[in-house]
């Protein structure tokens, strides 16, 4: 039987004032939810610049990475299979905003305002904003 390993992904949390920028997925797991933009890191890809590619084709935007958020490594975080992503916090640079390859849609929301997320995507979010700032330790 062959070895299996966890599949590498990235996932970033764009944040711009009081906005994070977020993803309607257009295919399954989750299909039609709100998520973070990100995904799976191709072979001979570093992190930094697969979230910089995920990004852009996911958002139309260009984004500088502030720092990591965290590493996520639930088995059960994804529900085709072990994933370990690697989670940035960018700011926007550059680009227009819209929904591209495997998005339906790509928007700015209010923080207070969040809709329900995708895989572990609100702790995510809950993690980056305690990083940023002491008034957000509460759950988005």
């Amino acid at each position: 039987m062959p070895e299996k390993f966890p599949r590498l992904t990235v996932d970033a949390v764009i944040l711009k004032n009081n906005s994070i920028i977020l993803v309607k997925r257009k295919n399954p797991p989750f299909e039609d939810m709100w998520a973070l933009p990100g995904g799976f890191v191709e072979y001979g890809e570093t992190v930094e610049n697969a979230i910089l590619r995920e990004v852009k084709e996911e958002t139309g935007l260009d984004v500088k990475i502030d720092r990591i958020v965290g590493v996520y490594s639930d088995p059960d975080r994804d529900p085709r299979g072990h994933t370990v992503s690697i989670c940035f916090l960018c700011h926007p640079i550059g680009g227009k905003l819209i929904a591209n390859t495997d998005t339906k849609d790509a928007k700015k929301f209010n923080l207070s305002e969040l809709p329900r997320l995708a895989f572990d995507h609100e702790k995510i979010i809950s993690d980056a904003l305690k990083i940023i700032s002491p008034r957000y330790s509460h759950q988005p």
